[in-house]
């Protein structure tokens, strides 16, 4: 048994690449989970640099010079960031509270519309079944209340952290877009001078995932202006705050959409109730994702990670009980992470060498 466990771990430990990239894995794993808080600032920032990287790189293939590639790079930055700070999130925020405040009345009006279902379906649903639904309702309601409540109270401290991230983020931002080619030529001093393995594995991950976030974060920006667009024109209520909540739905692959349909289809309901508006409304939320996965998803990802919708969806649960919001939004690219580890790793290209000879 211990010689079989040996040639195995000889031949997943082939190369000495292997053993740095194991190493590598592991410390970013053990330093995402004990020290991420305190390093969330620094990671936001390389993300968001990582993200207007091919700003810089698309105006310097143009022989425009890095540096003023560069500051028209950060410019967009700064202008996306402070638009979104100072427009998009107050505006959302507003109307989520008035969204709030108007919970009772749209409760009641789905009580009095629940009432009718035992009169209508008596051999369905029973009047028993409704005043426990009712009360069931009525206790979640309560339950988000208080925590809206207690996260008013103790948001002060988080206040603090939000001043940091406003004021290092955007100056680390900065410094990672001007000093990148210093930043990984010091990242490569500590790596053998032969590396094909890692250099494979790097090169796919900086073209997918590249493609990845820069088209995921275009797609969000698109579908939320015209979902926000198309509410306002229709004269739905709460149309920021739906059209920001379409946008960032298409984080989460197949889920994501299926998920925000419920409220948009409910506040619709409360507003109009059955009728033209509602169904107009339906089919124009319709078309939009259509639009969004026949016509601008394939636009955007057209080199788009082959992994199979299964992997994808376990990749959405895992990551994202991990990490949260950004476990979700880079679910795909650490996904394909694994992939081209497991397709690069060095027992196959062994093998094939093996093969050859």
């Amino acid at each position: 048994m211990f010689q079989v466990l040996r040639k195995w771990l000889d031949q997943i430990f082939i190369e000495e690449e292997s053993i740095i990239l194991l190493l590598l894995i592991a410390t970013a794993l053990v330093v995402l989970m004990t020290m991420g808080n305190v390093l969330g600032p620094v990671i936001t920032s390389i993300i968001l640099a990582f993200m207007m990287q091919g700003v810089i790189t698309q105006l310097t293939k143009r022989r425009v010079p890095r540096w003023l590639a560069i500051s028209v790079a950060f410019s967009i930055f700064v202008g996306t960031f402070f638009v979104a700070l100072l427009v998009v999130l107050p505006l959302a925020w507003n109307q989520m509270t008035n969204l709030f405040n108007e919970l009772p009345g749209m409760l009641s009006k789905w009580q009095q519309l629940m009432l009718v279902l035992p009169e209508q379906y008596p051999s369905f649903i029973s009047e028993t079944q409704i005043q426990d639904w009712i009360l069931l309702a009525k206790a979640e309601l309560g339950q988000v209340g208080q925590v809206v409540v207690s996260f008013s109270i103790s948001s002060i401290p988080n206040l603090i952290g939000l001043l940091i991230y406003l004021v290092l983020v955007p100056i680390l931002v900065f410094f990672f877009l001007k000093d990148h080619l210093l930043i990984v030529a010091w990242f490569k001093s500590f790596l053998p001078h032969e590396r094909p393995m890692l250099t494979k594995i790097w090169h796919e991950m900086d073209e997918q995932v590249a493609n990845y976030v820069r088209g995921k974060a275009i797609e969000i920006v698109i579908v939320g202006v015209i979902s926000y667009i198309a509410f306002v024109i229709l004269g739905l209520n709460y149309a920021a705050l739906l059209g920001l909540l379409v946008g960032l739905s298409v984080v989460i692959p197949y889920i994501g959409a299926a998920v925000v349909t419920v409220p948009i289809a409910l506040i619709a309901y409360f507003q109009w109730g059955w009728g033209s508006d509602f169904l107009t409304l339906l089919g124009v939320y319709a078309v939009i994702q259509g639009l969004d996965g026949n016509v601008l998803v394939p636009l955007l990802f057209s080199e788009a990670v082959n992994l199979h919708p299964t992997a994808i969806i376990l990749a959405v649960l895992v990551f994202g009980g991990f990490w949260g919001l950004w476990g979700v939004f880079f679910a795909i690219p650490l996904a394909t992470l694994i992939k081209a580890v497991l397709n690069a790793w060095p027992s196959s290209r062994h093998d094939a060498m093996l093969a050859e000879q």
